[in-house]
């Protein structure tokens, strides 16, 4: 995977959540731009898992594809 194709999702404005594919099938989650980072050689991004607390450290090379979720739904006030 090329790190400027997840940069582009990354930094879409509005942002759009989207899940990492890898090698083995497994998927993460990136819920929101803050929940990411790439090392400073881009040879490795971070995702922080809002649900379980971790953080998941991902060889880029190891990504076979990206794909785009719905956004999140919007939340009711109840107000009327």
């Amino acid at each position: 995977m090329n790190p400027a194709e997840i940069r582009e999702l990354y930094s879409a404005q509005p942002f759009q959540p989207f899940e990492v594919v890898l090698t083995n099938r497994t998927t993460v989650k990136v819920a929101h731009p803050e929940f990411m980072m790439f090392s400073p050689d881009y040879r490795t991004l971070h995702v922080a898992d809002v649900q379980s607390r971790a953080t998941r450290r991902i060889d880029i090379k190891l990504i076979t594809a990206l794909n785009e979720l719905p956004p999140p739904a919007k939340r009711s006030t109840g107000k009327k």
